[in-house]
C-alpha cells in the first residue's frame, strides 16, 4: 500500500509517497480503507521539527491524524463496527494520509449518510475539540441575551 511519509523534519517537500506494509488490525481494532484524511495545524509543527521536545518524530513518520473512510477488517473485541461501514475517525500514530490505517473501534464513529468525505475526513479532531471545550466550561443551559439577539452562555 501507499502511504505519506518523511525521513527528516521540514516544510512539504520533505514528504514522499513510498510503498509500505499493509497495517493488521489487533483487538480492538480496525483496518480502514482511507477515503479522504485531513491534516491538524500542529501535525504541520510536529512534521517541521517545532515541537519536537513535546512529540518528537521517528524516521520515517507518517502523517495526518483525522480521516475517514470504509471498515475492510475488524480486530477481536471490536464493538458496534462492522466491514463496509463508513466511519470518520482519529489515529494516534500519524497514519491517516495512506490507503489504509489501522484505529482503535473507540476513536471511529459512523459517518454520516449525507456528510460529504472531504469533510469527514476532517472533522474528528475538530468536533471532539468542540465537545471537551463545551465539557470543560460547563456552560449551563442557554440564555437569550438582550444585546442583539445574541445567545449568552450564563454560568
Amino acid at each position: 500500500m501507499r502511504a505519506v511519509r518523511f525521513h527528516e523534519y521540514g516544510e512539504i517537500d520533505v514528504l514522499r509517497v513510498e510503498e509500505v506494509e499493509r497495517p493488521a488490525p489487533g483487538p480492538g481494532q480496525m483496518r480502514v480503507e482511507v477515503r479522504a484524511a485531513g491534516i491538524q495545524p500542529g501535525e504541520v509543527m510536529i512534521r517541521k521539527g517545532a515541537r519536537h521536545d513535546r512529540w518528537p518524530a521517528t524516521f520515517p513518520s507518517g502523517q495526518g491524524s483525522d480521516l475517514a473512510g470504509v471498515v475492510v477488517e475488524v480486530g477481536a473485541q471490536v464493538r458496534g463496527f462492522a466491514v463496509g461501514d463508513e466511519v470518520l475517525g482519529f489515529t494516534h500514530d500519524r497514519a491517516s494520509h495512506a490507503e489504509f490505517v489501522v484505529v482503535d473501534d473507540v476513536n471511529v464513529v459512523s459517518r454520516p449518510e449525507k456528510l460529504p468525505w472531504d469533510v469527514a475526513g476532517s472533522l474528528y479532531v475538530a468536533g471532539t475539540t468542540a465537545y471537551a471545550t463545551v465539557f470543560a466550561v460547563d456552560p449551563g443551559p442557554l440564555e437569550r441575551g438582550h444585546t442583539h439577539g445574541k445567545i449568552v452562555l450564563r454560568p
